[in-house]
């Protein structure tokens, strides 16, 4: 099962696809806007074109697990997105993520405007990749989030 993860921004957002497998992540991409609706209808068809059966965004929270002051536009945006998309979309911690992801950056020697267009990528990588460690690891559980 393809999974399509989500790093949602103002004006970057995101996107990694996980393999056939859904086990290692296969495709990312930004989504440059600042139009919410513009990047629903870009997400709705990245999902379609890569054949993505479930969909994760990650979901701010504070360093000591409590929701973040973004917490409440980020379930309006997945809300909004489930309806559009048509299949519920699974909120995931990203704490660090974006701190991870400048770090790996970082040690490519990504820099300047070339790590601004690359990092909201691996953010959903990261968020990609831990959501399918989970599954890995709680084949069980009903499929996670937050």
């Amino acid at each position: 099962m393809k999974i399509l993860a989500i790093d949602y921004g103002d004006a970057r957002t995101g996107i990694a696809v996980s393999d056939l497998t859904g086990s290692i992540v296969g495709w990312t991409t930004v989504i440059h806007s600042w139009n919410r609706e513009k990047t629903i209808a870009e997400i709705v068809r990245l999902t379609r074109e890569q054949g993505a059966q479930r969909l994760v965004m990650g979901f701010p929270r504070n360093m000591d697990g409590s929701e973040g002051p973004r917490a409440e536009l980020y379930r309006a945006f997945a809300a909004d997105l489930e309806q559009a998309a048509g299949m519920p979309v699974r909120l995931w911690d990203e704490r660090r993520t974006t701190v991870e992801a400048h770090s790996i950056l970082s040690e490519t020697g990504y820099h300047g405007k070339k790590r601004k267009n690359t990092v909201d990528a691996v953010a959903a990588s990261l968020i990609l990749e831990g959501y399918l460690s989970y599954l890995r690891l709680h084949p069980e559980a009903p499929q996670g989030g937050v």
